[in-house]
């Protein structure tokens, strides 16, 4: 729920804004916290529609990757030469050419004005800084080493987006072929098979099986084409709200851990994302336990949140790491005895850094295996599906044929 409120802040000036909460009275409180007198708060009720519509609108303003990035850089530089925080934002805010993390920035830099933290200021703005990144900025804060913090986490950030560019260059080749073949066989379908349909009529006799199939599905499609292409937008945007729920990904999440060739693909890339961000949390003095429920909530894939949240629970009774996130069954061997062996020797960030960059390369690799598999078997469907519409198509002529030599 979003709750939108009015200030004063502890100098005396007013703030307008919007936070994330549970209830309203949760929301009271998170505004007490950075010394804010409430001078009204409210429920945003917002058009379950416009929310739907903006949720798969790809032209939707955001903040991209590297922006993040080079904002992190940035500041982390500024703030190491001993530049004043919101001094340093200013700066960079005048700098950026996206409109909307421009304005992001500059509001950020007026909450940080009025004497919020800059972990609760960024907090307000979860589509551009995740959990991860909240938490580690609250810890480089705290600590005093946020130049230091920051730095980690622009590391981390190119590291986990060259991961995701992998996957997302394995599976883009595929895609596009498919589309193109759904594009190709839709064209005939709709425009060339209604030509031949006109040809066969003047056959005057009974077509074969399969080319009285094709000719039913073109008229299908002729006369639905609006209805069918409504179909696909609702079934897409509601696979992917569901998806998105918590029952969806309880559902389909663990489920895709076990899908051939894309669930091994999905352990190593979760592995890899899972070791990083770890690592990076506790080198940065993150407490295990709070690292482990933010690694939780970063993970991706619901059996793997699940699995770090019981390993956390056993921590927090008094078990070693290694020993629940063994007993998930999750994480491959491998990486619960490099656990185990960077806590027994005190270097758990190191051992962790370096499983992840194992598993960067296993991505890779695993990345190569899935598109030389795909490739070829994408073809022969391209091929089956053109070449059994082309035949279907030219049976009544070849039948005509035999018709007109015997």
């Amino acid at each position: 729920m979003f709750f939108a409120y009015k200030v004063r802040t502890a100098k005396g000036g007013a703030l307008e804004g919007s936070l994330e909460a549970n209830d309203q009275r949760a929301a009271v409180e998170k505004l007490r916290a950075q010394q804010y007198i409430v001078l009204e708060i409210k429920e945003q009720r917002s058009n379950a529609f416009t929310e739907m519509l903006n949720s798969v609108n790809p032209f939707k303003p955001k903040a991209s990757p590297k922006d993040i990035v080079i904002f992190s850089r940035q500041l982390s530089v500024m703030i190491n030469a001993g530049i004043p925080i919101v001094q340093a934002m200013s700066i960079i805010g005048d700098q950026l050419e996206n409109p909307y993390f421009k304005k992001v920035i500059t509001s950020i830099r007026e909450d940080i004005e009025g004497g919020t933290s800059i972990a609760d200021a960024l907090e307000k703005y979860p589509d551009c800084f995740d959990t991860l990144y909240v938490n580690m900025a609250r810890a480089g804060e705290l600590g005093g080493i946020l130049d230091v913090i920051l730095d980690r986490l622009s590391t981390y950030l190119e590291a986990a987006e060259n991961l995701k560019g992998k996957v997302k260059g394995a599976l883009s080749y595929p895609t596009v072929v498919v589309f193109i073949c759904l594009g190709v066989t839709i064209f005939l379908m709709v425009f060339v098979v209604p030509t031949f349909k006109e040809v066969f009529s003047s056959f005057g006799s009974e077509l074969p099986v399969p080319t009285q199939i094709v000719v039913d599905i073109s008229d299908f499609f002729i006369h639905n084409i609006l209805a069918i292409i409504a179909g696909i937008v609702i079934v897409v945007v509601g696979v992917k709200k569901f998806a998105a729920s918590e029952v969806g990904r309880k559902f389909l999440e663990p489920r895709m851990l076990k899908v051939p060739v894309i669930g091994p693909l999905l352990i190593k890339t979760a592995t890899a994302k899972f070791t990083r961000t770890f690592g990076t949390l506790v080198k940065s003095g993150v407490p295990i336990l709070s690292a482990m429920e933010t690694v939780a909530k970063t993970a991706g894939n619901w059996a793997i949140e699940e699995a770090v949240m019981t390993a956390r629970e056993a921590i927090r009774e008094g078990e070693k790491i290694a020993e629940p996130l063994a007993r998930s069954g999750i994480f491959p061997s491998m990486v619960n005895q490099m656990v185990k062996v960077g806590e027994e020797t005190g270097n758990l960030d190191v051992m962790l850094t370096k499983i992840a960059d194992f598993y960067d390369t296993e991505v890779d690799e695993a990345v190569k295996a899935m598109t030389s598999l795909i490739e070829p078997l994408v073809i022969v469907f391209l091929g089956v599906v053109v070449g059994a519409l082309v035949i279907a198509m030219y049976l009544p002529i070849f039948n005509m044929g035999s018709m007109v030599g015997g």
